[in-house]
């Protein structure tokens, strides 16, 4: 067991409001702050962790702190999820170098990560990614990990660590990724060999365009998930001007249905927000865009409080289709309407209204053909 104040900077919730004229229906109300002394966060759900380094983005000297900026939207906004309970441990310390930076990431994840907290990282640039997926390595926890990017960070002819680092984070050793997913790529940015590459390896490459036309399938997706990265180069420049700037992307309304999914998980365990610049931010758009993304994320939390266990077959709905000489059985949930496909060793994987749909038509659904492949 660390002691996780040699890690940590504490936030002054005073200085995003200048006259602390906070509401009692505001999120300032209702999250346990680390401002002088640490909460106790035994019976906290959501821990909120800030970063600030950015070294691997090739950027030295940042010159506002992007999670203070996050945290002076996200507390303004009005508190509905009473059952969702949240602290806000301060910020990591930036380290000497970059190494150690990842080292204090990995070691404060892993100790709330070992006390089954779902944590929440403000800040950073996206190579924070790898020390996020460092902090399962050090607990031997096998993950499905999935990144929300305009880019598919793999480019190893670059010296930036934040445009490489899935290289390591998918091929390093010990390799405890069970399973990888990328979200919203855009085709003119990535090198056709490079989706060749993940194809090979069973991972599953979702374009922007694929992903907009169809984000109730991105839903099963992020629900097998345990650790989400998301790079605001994936949220137009429109919606998010102070991230990678492409002119396309999720709009503001699409990035926040996405991270409700996230909060309607129950294998996820960590969620980082990367990429957020707030020295290019306008009129402070992309925190506020930032800070409503996590309103929706606490309230997919809310809503995952009221789902039923698959084990409760009382609350579901049971479809028995069969397709190719397959037998399999299709569950929706009562309460969520989100449905679950059975594979041949009788394990329940997330699927979609789109699956059951093919496997009663006697086609076979393609997240079950792509699970099979894996196993």
């Amino acid at each position: 067991m660390y002691d996780l104040h040699d890690f940590l900077e504490p936030v002054s919730v005073s200085s995003f409001n200048e006259d602390n004229g906070y509401n009692d229906g505001q999120f300032a109300k209702h999250i346990a702050v680390f401002e002088t002394e640490m909460p106790d966060i035994t019976e906290i759900d959501i821990v909120l962790v800030g970063v600030t380094e950015t070294r691997g983005a090739g950027i030295f000297n940042p010159t506002a702190s992007a999670p203070d900026a996050i945290r002076k939207q996200l507390y303004q906004l009005h508190y509905w999820h009473k059952e969702v309970s949240i602290a806000d441990i301060g910020n990591i310390k930036t380290g000497a170098n970059l190494s150690d930076s990842y080292a204090a990431v990995k070691t404060v994840l892993a100790e709330l990560l070992r006390m089954n907290k779902t944590v929440v990282i403000l800040g950073g640039s996206h190579d924070i990614t790898l020390a996020q997926y460092f902090a399962y390595v050090e607990l031997k926890k096998v993950v499905e990990a999935t990144c929300i990017d305009a880019n598919i960070n793999l480019r190893g002819e670059s010296p930036e660590r934040s445009e490489n680092f899935l290289m390591e984070m998918l091929t390093g050793e010990p390799n405890l990724v069970k399973h990888y997913n990328h979200i919203g790529f855009q085709s003119y940015f990535v090198h056709p060999r490079m989706l060749e590459t993940m194809d090979k390896l069973r991972f599953d490459c979702f374009r922007l365009g694929i992903a907009k036309e169809n984000m109730d399938e991105m839903e099963p997706v992020i629900r097998n998930t345990n650790l989400l990265s998301f790079d605001m180069s994936a949220i137009k420049y429109g919606d998010a001007p102070a991230s990678f700037q492409s002119p396309n992307g999720f709009t503001g309304e699409e990035a926040c249905m996405l991270t409700r999914y996230a909060g309607m998980s129950n294998n996820l365990s960590s969620f980082g927000i990367y990429g957020y610049l707030p020295q290019h931010d306008v009129q402070e758009l992309t925190a506020k865009q930032i800070a409503q993304m996590l309103w929706y994320f606490i309230d997919g939390r809310n809503r995952l409080k009221h789902e039923a266990a698959i084990e409760d077959r009382s609350n579901f709905n049971e479809y028995h289709c069969h397709f190719t000489e397959v037998e399999t059985t299709f569950l929706q949930s009562k309460k969520t309407g989100r449905w679950w496909m059975q594979l041949p060793n009788k394990k329940y994987i997330a699927s979609s209204y789109k699956d059951y749909t093919l496997a009663s038509h006697n086609e076979i659904p393609e997240r079950w053909l792509r699970a099979q492949e894996r196993n």
